[in-house]
C-alpha cells in the first residue's frame, strides 16, 4: 500500500509538472490529482523539492528505457541506432501535449548548477550521453566523446527547437546534421586506419 501511494504521488506529479512547469505547480493541486492526502505525502517526501527529484529519476528511467528501446527497434547497427534517436525524437514531437523536455526545464527552472535538481537533471543527459557515447564507439569512430557532445548539442538543440517553434521537422534536420557528422567521423577514421 505504501509504495503504491508514493508511485501515485509520482506518477502524478510527473504527469503535473510536465504540463505546468515546477514552480507554477503547487503541492494542493499534487494532492487533489493524486487522491493522496497531505500527511501521506509528507511521509514520502519532506519537501516539494524531494518530490521533484523523485519525480526527475522516475522520468529519467522511463525516458531513457524507451529512447533505447526505440534505437535498437528502429535500426541494427550503431550508427543507424544513432540516427534512429532522431527519428524517435521526431515522433515525440509530434504527440499531442508535447511541452519539451522536462529536464530542459527543470534546469530552466532552478538555474543554479549546485540546486540539486539541476543535478538531478543534468545526471540524466549525462547517462543518456553515455548510451549515445557506446553506440558511437561502437560504429568504429576513433573520438566518440567529441562526436557524442557534437550529437548532443543536435539533439538538445532540435527539442528546444520543436518546443520554442512548434515545428516537429527540428528532429529530421537534425537526423541530417548527425549524418554528415558520423560519416565524416567514419571517413576520417578509414584514413586513419590506412594511413598507419
Amino acid at each position: 500500500m505504501t509504495a503504491s501511494r508514493r508511485e501515485q504521488l509520482v506518477r502524478t506529479a510527473v504527469q503535473l509538472f510536465y504540463q505546468n512547469g515546477y514552480h507554477a505547480t503547487g503541492i494542493e493541486k499534487i494532492l487533489n490529482a493524486s487522491g493522496v492526502s497531505k500527511p501521506t505525502l509528507y511521509r514520502h517526501f519532506r519537501s516539494k523539492d524531494e518530490l521533484i527529484i523523485a519525480a526527475l529519476r522516475s522520468w529519467d528511467e522511463e525516458s531513457r528505457g524507451w529512447l533505447r528501446g526505440e534505437m535498437d527497434k528502429r535500426a541494427d547497427t550503431p550508427r543507424g541506432k544513432v540516427l534512429a534517436l532522431f527519428e524517435a525524437l521526431a515522433d515525440w514531437f509530434e504527440e499531442p501535449g508535447f511541452q519539451g523536455c522536462m529536464f530542459i526545464n527543470a534546469t530552466v527552472e532552478f538555474a543554479d548548477q549546485d540546486n540539486p535538481i539541476h543535478q538531478a537533471a543534468a545526471e540524466h543527459k549525462r547517462l543518456f550521453a553515455n548510451h549515445v557515447c557506446n553506440e558511437v564507439a561502437d560504429a568504429g569512430i576513433e573520438n566518440p566523446r567529441e562526436v557524442t557532445e557534437q550529437l548532443m548539442i543536435l539533439m538538445e538543440g532540435a527539442i528546444v527547437t520543436a518546443h520554442t517553434s512548434g515545428r516537429g521537422g527540428a528532429a529530421w534536420r537534425a537526423r541530417k546534421m548527425a549524418e554528415t557528422i558520423l560519416d565524416n567521423a567514419l571517413a576520417r577514421a578509414d584514413r586513419d586506419q590506412f594511413s598507419d
